[in-house]
């Protein structure tokens, strides 16, 4: 007879629970923004340590890596023009105190936006239109364009509002939107015949002012004929690319004379260039 063998329960082992992959990604996007901040830190240092070590004396709202990529970029840009833009966002202007970007940094020109749509005026427009050429800014208007309304009649909004003159600059078209009621051929239609429109009553060739992306996707190639200003904020980009005319590169300057956020913009080009693109 056999004997009969006494088998020992086996004992399972206990189960490790695997961290939390949530846990894990978090850590992840840490060290991603450590790394990322490090690197900031490091590539705009001497404009770090102008904010730090010589202007404690000045309470800014805006972050400082935002504004030391400004100093950084003007700098690196000093033998360009630089100026701003504006519109009724940014309130009642002091113009006499605006001259430059903390008093280093001049200020040439500037963009004033004067309608939008088919009916729009700014309602700060005539008030900056004028107070630009009596400080002696090189001036500019520009047409916030809704792709949902009719074209002609927003460039006869544009004609009956905006008087130029010897020294200003041809007029601008702002097309940022994408269109929710026609396609981006019809849109592309209304654009040219807002251009054309505009160009014949003036006599001068409109610029156009887009989003860099905007620019590539829809414009680039099909309005070629055109110059543009192109808005990139990307922390990251750091020159004027050559097929930009204009370069709005941030959102967040901080001018005197002016209490709100103003966008800054360099022009690919020396102040004498600028005249010489003004109407003559």
């Amino acid at each position: 007879m056999a004997k009969r063998v006494t088998r020992t329960p086996a004992v399972r082992k206990k189960t490790v629970k695997k961290k939390s992959s949530f846990l894990s990604s978090k850590l992840v996007v840490f060290l991603v923004f450590i790394v990322l901040f490090l690197f900031s830190v490091y590539h705009y240092r001497n404009a770090i340590l102008y904010y730090f070590s010589f202007k404690t004396d000045k309470v800014l709202k805006e972050d400082k890596v935002a504004q030391a990529r400004i100093f950084q970029i003007l700098k690196a840009h000093k033998d360009l023009t630089f100026g701003f833009d504006v519109s009724q966002y940014q309130g009642e202007i002091d113009w006499e105190q605006i001259d430059s970007v903390e008093n280093k940094f001049p200020l040439r020109f500037v963009l004033i936006r004067a309608t939008a749509g088919k009916d729009k005026e700014d309602s700060e427009f005539d008030d900056n239109w004028n107070s630009a050429r009596k400080h002696q800014f090189i001036r500019g208007a520009y047409h916030y364009y809704r792709p949902n309304e009719n074209s002609l009649e927003q460039a006869e909004n544009f004609i009956k509002t905006v008087t130029l003159r010897k020294g200003d600059l041809p007029p601008v078209l702002d097309i940022e939107q994408l269109p929710k009621e026609q396609s981006i051929d019809s849109l592309k239609v209304g654009l040219k015949r807002w251009l054309q429109k505009i160009d014949s009553h003036y006599k001068v060739k409109p610029i156009i002012y887009t989003g860099e992306k905007y620019y590539e996707d829809f414009l680039k190639e099909e309005f070629s004929g055109y110059t543009f200003w192109v808005a990139n904020y990307n922390f990251f980009v750091e020159n004027i690319k050559d097929d930009w005319l204009f370069w709005q590169f941030t959102e967040k300057a901080v001018i005197n004379g002016i209490n709100e956020k103003v966008d800054l913009n360099i022009y690919n080009g020396t102040p004498k260039m600028l005249e010489y693109l003004t109407i003559n």
